[in-house]
């Protein structure tokens, strides 16, 4: 079911986004077509299609603007992101961190937007890369900033109990929860 919600997602936002995209990938492992992303994208999807790859890429996009500020980068990035999640099989890639942390950044753009479609990406993110802490954290940060401090005390005490990693990570988030600050980390934490 994720799979084809994700599925839908995308096409929602590839016609969505079919505006012509200048970007340049420059990760020494792939060769780029400076001309337009959609270039980018096809090589990496061709050649080993993996989530290092596809992680370089979409950074450097981001780096373009602030997608908070610039309606127009934020449906490019989640277009694009969701085209990662698409290609990149969950039963595959669900011990490698770079595919994590596309789940957690794509959740975390889609918050922008629609807070019910990014709680349901921190769910499948939360689900499939449940070993990695900051994929909880990022979600009970999500929780704590819609108002839902039961959820986001409930989401860091599972990660304890599903054993995430790194536990330091956890407990350093559950302190400050504790202390009732709004974030759970802070920038020197993470």
């Amino acid at each position: 079911i994720a799979s084809i919600m994700n599925r839908v997602r995308d096409l929602k936002n590839k016609y969505r986004n079919e505006d012509n995209i200048t970007d340049e990938l420059n990760c020494t492992k792939i060769s780029t077509d400076t001309t337009d992303n959609s270039g980018t994208v096809n090589q990496i999807m061709m050649t080993a299609n993996n989530p290092e790859d596809w992680l370089c890429f979409l950074l450097r996009l981001e780096k373009k603007g602030i997608p908070q500020m610039d309606v127009s980068l934020l449906n490019r990035l989640i277009g694009r992101y969701s085209q990662a999640v698409t290609a990149l099989p969950a039963e595959k890639h669900s011990q490698d961190e770079s595919y994590a942390r596309i789940l957690v950044r794509f959740a975390e753009l889609k918050a922008l937007q629609d807070p019910e479609e990014a709680r349901d990406q921190f769910h499948l993110a939360r689900l499939n890369c449940k070993k990695f802490a900051f994929v909880h954290v990022a979600f009970a940060q999500f929780e704590l900033s819609q108002g839902n401090v039961k959820k986001c005390k409930q989401l860091l005490q599972k990660a304890v109990e599903c054993s995430a990693v790194p536990l330091e990570m956890l407990e350093t988030a559950l302190q400050n929860f504790h202390s009732q600050k709004k974030e759970l980390l802070s920038d020197e934490e993470k």
